[in-house]
């Protein structure tokens, strides 16, 4: 099986450099993928017309034109699209999502994964692996987090493992945040274990993928 994988950003896509052979294997036995990762999320354009740049690489904005593409192309058997929610409503964005899908003709196989609330929910999902990359993390910030919870989920993990916390990234800023969340990408990713993550949204990342290849 060949999949397509969509992500965000770059810091998303260096932690699933690390995750995709854990649930896939290594490439090319007997699976390949190839990851795509993009320079934020954007939005879904009205009338699922794209009118973006696509040079800029903003992922929603193109992401009905890529759809339709993979559609067309033989020997594409799935799509992944894997996104932070944010702030959004999961239920109502996932809605929408695949409203784009079901809108192309022909339909790429395509399955949507949604990060609560971000992407580092994840590696909060994992404090074994957390704490093997960070030993000096501060446990009571970490105990503070609900899982897949609405809040400020990369702020609260800056605050538990970086010196300064997140007050010293947003004080410095541009690039560091990007800088520090591919150190997390690198550092917690390939400790990561993935049938032990406690986190919803991971879970259903992991379990999809796995029914994909099934």
């Amino acid at each position: 099986m060949h999949i397509e994988i969509l992500v965000e950003d770059s810091s998303g896509g260096k932690l699933l450099q690390s995750l995709l052979p854990m649930f896939l294997g290594l490439h090319g036995a007997p699976h390949t993928w190839r990851l795509h990762d993009y320079k934020g999320i954007g939005r879904i354009p009205r009338g699922l017309v794209t009118t973006g740049d696509p040079a800029k690489r903003i992922l929603l904005d193109q992401l009905p034109k890529l759809l339709r593409g993979y559609g067309k192309t033989p020997g594409i058997d799935a799509v992944v699209v894997v996104l932070d929610t944010d702030r959004r409503d999961c239920v109502a964005f996932l809605k929408e999502l695949k409203a784009v899908a079901n809108a192309c003709h022909p339909q790429p196989n395509t399955l949507f994964r949604l990060a609560i609330e971000e992407m580092e929910a994840w590696y909060l999902g994992d404090r074994s692996a957390l704490l093997k990359a960070y030993p000096k993390a501060k446990r009571e910030v970490l105990d503070r987090y609900v899982q897949d919870s609405a809040c400020d989920t990369w702020e609260l993990l800056a605050d538990a493992v970086y010196r300064g916390g997140s007050a010293a990234i947003k004080r410095a800023g541009w690039p560091l945040p990007g800088q520090v969340k591919h150190e997390w990408a690198e550092k917690v990713g390939p400790l990561m274990s993935p049938d032990k993550n406690v986190s919803p949204s991971f879970g259903k990342f992991r379990d999809g993928l796995l029914r994909l290849i099934s």
